[in-house]
């Protein structure tokens, strides 16, 4: 049986209550980035997200967190939601050592999320900078990419030059890598 879900799409000049932090949507005006809001149910993976992003013309990313292994580096990896990693791969490619998955805990204390909603949205509360960024090059060649804005209940679509002037903004390391 095929269901069905209407997503609200919005554009950031809407006055009507978003979800995810506000914070966030505050620096966005700001820095004056356009972006289109897709509220959708809790979508804790990407494989039930897809299901809400069909039809919006933007590259939907993969956030994954990572420490290293004596827990005083943390990686936040941005890729392609159609890319499957493995993890051992991903330590071959970024080249800091042996890597696990970040705790709840972690991913709280460094970028105010819950596991499900891991977006770079999230560097808005890493006031120290402590987290480094890797992109993958794919994403380098897209116009649009999409990130939930900080909770799992909503997406937002940006071109791919305003996400690269809110990292820069944030001021968090990052560099593109290629992943294989």
């Amino acid at each position: 049986m095929l269901l069905l879900y209407f997503c609200p799409v919005f554009r950031n000049d809407n006055p009507m209550k978003k979800n995810g932090d506000e914070r966030l949507y505050s620096l966005l005006n700001e820095l004056d980035i356009d972006f289109e809001y897709i509220e959708h149910p809790p979508a804790p993976t990407i494989e039930i997200a897809k299901q809400y992003w069909q039809g919006h013309d933007a590259q939907h990313c993969k956030n994954l967190f990572f420490r290293n292994h004596k827990g005083n580096q943390h990686y936040l990896v941005v890729l392609n939601c159609d890319r499957d990693m493995n993890i051992h791969e991903i330590e071959k490619q970024l080249k800091q050592g042996k890597l696990s998955f970040a705790s709840e805990k972690r991913l709280l204390k460094y970028l105010g999320l819950t596991p499900g909603s891991v977006t770079p949205f999230g560097l808005i509360n890493d006031t120290e900078k402590h987290v480094y960024v890797f992109l993958d090059h794919t994403l380098d060649n897209v116009e649009k990419l999409s990130f939930h804005p900080c909770i799992n209940t909503a997406s937002l679509i940006i071109k791919k030059e305003d996400f690269l002037r809110f990292l820069n903004h944030v001021g968090n390391s990052y560099e593109w890598i290629k992943l294989y």
